[in-house]
Formats: C-alpha cells, structure tokens, sequence
C-alpha cells in the first residue's frame, strides 16, 4: 500500500504546479477542436453523406441499421494537429513547446500514409486490406526515421541484443504498430469501443510518462486522448458520427507510437508494463488471426462475427439489456464492459507492473482471462466440467454417456 500511495503523491515532486496548467491546455484544446469539426461533420452530412455515410449495414460483422458518416478520423486528426499551432500560449516553456510541438508536427506527417488510406476506404470502399497495412507499415517506418521512434528493447533477453541492429529494430517496430493500428480498427465494431480503449490506454501510458518526468510523451497521450473524447461526444451512446477506418488507424498509430517512444525515452519503464496496458487489443487481434487462419481456414483480414465483443453483444447485451424506448441501448452496452475490462488491466500494470515478473504475469492473466471469457460467451456457458483446460477450451467436455 505504501508502494501505491507513493506513485500518486510523487506529482507535485516530478513537476511544478505552473506546468499543470500548459498540460490541461493540450487536452481542452485538442477536446474542444475535435468535437467542434465533429459536429460541422454531422451538420454536413447531406453534402457529403453520398460519399461517407456507411451505406452497407447488412455486412456480417454490422450492427446498426442507419446510415451513419465515417469520417469521425478528421475530426481526431484535427484535434491533435490543433495542439502544435494553437497550443503553448501560456505558460509552456519555449524549449519544452518546441520539442512537443515539432514531434506532433513530425508524427503527424508519419501518419499521412495510415490516414490517407483508411479515408480513403470510408469513402470509396475501394482499398484493399494489403494496402492499407502496407500504408500503416511505411507510417511506422516514416516515425522511426523522422523521430527515432523504434523499438531499443523489449526487454526480452534474446531479443535485445538483436534489436541494436538498426534494421531490425525497425522491423520490430513496424510489426507492433501496424499490430496496434490494426487491433484498433478490429475492436471498432460498437458505438464507443474504440474511443474507450484508447482513452484508457494513452491514460495509463501517459500516467507513467508523466510518473517518470518526461511531459513531451505526456502532451502526446493528453493531445490523443482529448480529440478522441471530442469525437466520442458525438459518437457514443447512440453513434450519430463513426470513427472510420482513417480515424481507427490514425489513432491506433497514434497510441502505438506514444508506446514505443515511452520505451524510447524512459529506461526506466519497462517494455512489458506498457503491453500490460496495451494487452486487450494486442490480444484481440492475434486470437483473430488465429481464429481465421488456423481454426476456420479462412483469410485473416476476413471480417467474421466473432470478436469477444461481438460475442459479449450476441450472448449479454441482446438477452439483458431492454431496448426499449432507445434501440441503442444494447450497442452502447458493449463499450462498458470493454472500458471496465481496460480500466482495470490498466490500473493493475500501473500499479504492479513496474517490474518485468510482475508485468510479465498480468500479461499472462489477461491473456487467460481472455481466453476463459471468450470460450464461456461461444458456449453459452463456463463448462460442465471445471477442470482448467476444458474451461479455457484446450480440449472438449467430456460426454455424458447415456441414461
């Protein structure tokens, strides 16, 4: 208890109070910007809705049945991009602003290829899977070069070593942010599930940041995570605007590059405490691709029904949750447990995290709660048999011989 009571009273001692201020600006900013081009959007929508509304509801991985704009990733983008021209008016110092400022300017630019390609998906519906990810791979290889934002270890002992080689280093990083953009757009499926998470996780990353002295990081998490509440206004409950395919992976980016430059820039922090953070939609997207490829033999960019949050909405919201009078009740549903799910993994790898073993092991409890989670909402139910493995789906239940 003494170990937690010191990490929330060590604020004041690891930043003066006349830097609060500067750091509240960034987040008001980058909120009140993003929710304002939100609204202009939805304004809008009959001049460009023939070109961004999301017109086919009947897809298998669907749920609402309005047409709905997918554009919500301009207003993220302009949020965020707010920040550098408009913020630092009162009180940041100039050594400070200039460093925060030119590397949201320069990860910005990173982005264009991430973005470019998932607005341009919302709005043509016309860009292939491979594309985008080869869009997303050259914006985490473009953050690498510009910024210096690759991977210098995870701390796993035969990797490390490696890792000092530069081009390896960059293909580390390329795979764990297109990872990151990519899970992020997967758990995009349900009014607020996406802005949820990454709300959640650029707190806990930028909580640590902080902890560990280094603001510019900090500004960077507080710039993600106000233009995604701006957005999340009009998004959640009841999805009058969509995050998109641009929005998904621009913000997906967006957390995976405050990641790995909060690996970059604090020895202190070690790797596996942000994957604790990061673990939900990490895990996600990699029990995805299993699901596909080797249980269903299909492609894994395929889309399907099957995503833990799609079997929470099937199995929980549609039997608990009365729709009636306001039909978005059972949709909006889904975002509280995934938030309850990452705010509690996320409270858990700040606070107990802080060394590898520990990290390593929330890593691992996630990884089976998910699991466990998962194979109760396919069956139904948790198992006839309560032995560990037929819970956890690694061999059936055995039969009830006849009566």
């Amino acid at each position: 208890m003494m170990a937690i009571k010191q990490k929330f009273n060590s604020f004041e001692s690891v930043f003066p109070p006349e830097l609060l201020f500067p750091v509240l600006e960034t987040f008001l900013l980058a909120l009140l910007v993003s929710v304002f081009i939100c609204m202009l959007n939805v304004l809008t929508e009959r001049w460009h809705g023939r070109f961004s509304f999301d017109i086919d509801v009947n897809s298998i991985q669907k749920v609402h049945k309005n047409m709905v704009s997918r554009t919500g990733g301009v207003a993220i983008v302009a949020g965020v991009l707010a920040v550098p021209f408009y913020g630092g008016l009162f009180g940041y110092p100039l050594a400070l602003q200039t460093e925060a400022n030119t590397l949201i300017l320069l990860l910005l630019l990173a982005a264009l290829p991430a973005f470019l390609a998932g607005i341009i998906e919302d709005l043509t519906k016309q860009v292939s899977v491979r594309t985008r990810l080869c869009a997303i791979l050259t914006s985490a290889v473009l953050a690498a070069w510009l910024v210096e934002a690759h991977l210098p270890r995870l701390d796993i002992w035969a990797l490390d070593g490696v890792l000092h080689w530069l081009p390896v280093s960059f293909a580390m990083t390329a795979f764990a942010v297109a990872g990151v953009s990519n899970a992020i757009n997967i758990v995009d499926g349900f009014n607020g599930v996406a802005g949820g998470t990454i709300v959640v996780i650029l707190a806990g990353t930028g909580f640590l940041a902080w902890q560990d002295g280094d603001l510019v990081v900090t500004l960077l998490a507080l710039a993600g995570m106000g233009s995604t509440i701006g957005f999340l206004l009009l998004n959640y409950p009841t999805g009058r605007l969509f995050m998109g395919d641009g929005g998904a992976y621009f913000i997906g980016f967006w957390a995976a590059e405050v990641a790995v430059l909060t690996i970059v820039r604090n020895p202190g922090i070690n790797a596996w405490q942000i994957l604790a953070i990061y673990a939900y939609p990490v895990i996600e997207v990699l029990f995805s691709m299993y699901r596909r490829k080797i249980l269903r033999s299909a492609l894994v960019g395929a889309p399907d029904r099957l995503h833990l949050h799609s079997l929470f909405y099937r199995r929980v919201a549609c039997n608990k949750i009365r729709i009636a009078p306001y039909a978005w009740r059972r949709n909006a549903g889904v975002a509280c447990f995934v938030t309850a799910w990452l705010s509690a993994a996320t409270i858990a790898a700040v606070l107990l995290g802080d060394t590898v073993p520990a990290a390593v092991a929330l890593v691992l409890a996630q990884m089976v709660v998910y699991v466990a989670v998962y194979m109760r909402l396919v069956r139904g139910h948790w198992g006839r048999c309560r032995h560990p493995a037929v819970i956890l789906g690694l061999r059936p239940q055995r039969r009830r011989g006849a009566i």
